[in-house]
C-alpha cells in the first residue's frame, strides 16, 4: 500500500515508517524538515506543517492510508484539534484514504466509566495533552471518513521490538503488576497490523504489554 506518515521523524513516527518499509509498503514520510528523514528505498520525504487543507490533500493524493503521528506544541496542545479537523477535510478532498491517528492513553478507562484523566492518577503536567487527545477523538467520531484511533499504553517509551503485546478497546491495558507500557516499536507493529488487516475501522482501540 501507499502510506503517508505525518510526524515521521518523531518517536512513534520513525518506528511506524520503519515497520511499514520492512513489510514492503510504499511510504511518504512527512515532516517539517525533510532533511531529518533518512533516504531509504521505498521512502519519499515531503515537507508539510499541517496548516493548510489543500496542501495536505495534495500530499496525500493517491494514498491508501494516512497515519497521523503529529505531536502538538507542549504550550498549545489544542493545536491538535484544528490539525485533526484539517486532516479530516483533506482526506475527504483527496478521496479515498483511511486516516489512522496515534492517540493518547488519558482517555482510556481504568475502571468502568472512569478514564485515566478523571481518575486523579494522571500527573498534572500531562492533563493538557491528554484532554486535547480526548477532544480530538470526539472530532474523529463525528467525521464521515474512515478513521481509526490507536491509544498507546500509559508509558509510551523507547524499547525493543518484541512482537508480543495485547490489544484492548476503551480500557487501559495493564500487566500483572498493574503497569501499562508499550515500546514505540511494538506500538508500530500493532498499527501496521491494523493497516494490513483492518479490525477497528471507524473506531478506537488500545495496545500495551
Amino acid at each position: 500500500m501507499r502510506v503517508v506518515v505525518y510526524g515521521a521523524t518523531g518517536n512513534s513516527g520513525r518506528e511506524i515508517v520503519k515497520e511499514l518499509l520492512s513489510r514492503g509498503h510504499e511510504v511518504v514520510a512527512v515532516a517539517r524538515k525533510v532533511d531529518a528523514v533518512p533516504a531509504q528505498p521505498g521512502l519519499t520525504a515531503k515537507s508539510d506543517d499541517l496548516s493548510n487543507v489543500d496542501t495536505i490533500a495534495e500530499t496525500i493524493a493517491g494514498a491508501d492510508v494516512v497515519v497521523s503521528a503529529y505531536a502538538p506544541p507542549p504550550d498549545n496542545t489544542d493545536a491538535l484539534l484544528d490539525v485533526t479537523k484539517r486532516q479530516i477535510e483533506a482526506v475527504k478532498k483527496a478521496g479515498k484514504a483511511r486516516l489512522i491517528v496515534v492517540g493518547g492513553a488519558g482517555l482510556l478507562e481504568v475502571a468502568p466509566g472512569v478514564t485515566l484523566i478523571k481518575s486523579g492518577y494522571l500527573p498534572a503536567e500531562y492533563l493538557p495533552i491528554a484532554t486535547s487527545h480526548e477532544n480530538a477523538l470526539g472530532i474523529l467520531r463525528g467525521a464521515d471518513i474512515n478513521w481509526t484511533y490507536l491509544s498507546p499504553a500509559a508509558y509510551f517509551v523507547p524499547g525493543e521490538r518484541t512482537g508480543k503485546f495485547r490489544l484492548g478497546t476503551k480500557e487501559l491495558v495493564t500487566d500483572a503488576k498493574g503497569e501499562s507500557r508499550i515500546s514505540f516499536a511494538d506500538y508500530a507493529i500493532a498499527l501496521v497490523d491494523e493497516i494490513e488487516k483492518p479490525q477497528h475501522e471507524r473506531g478506537s482501540f488500545s495496545v500495551a504489554y
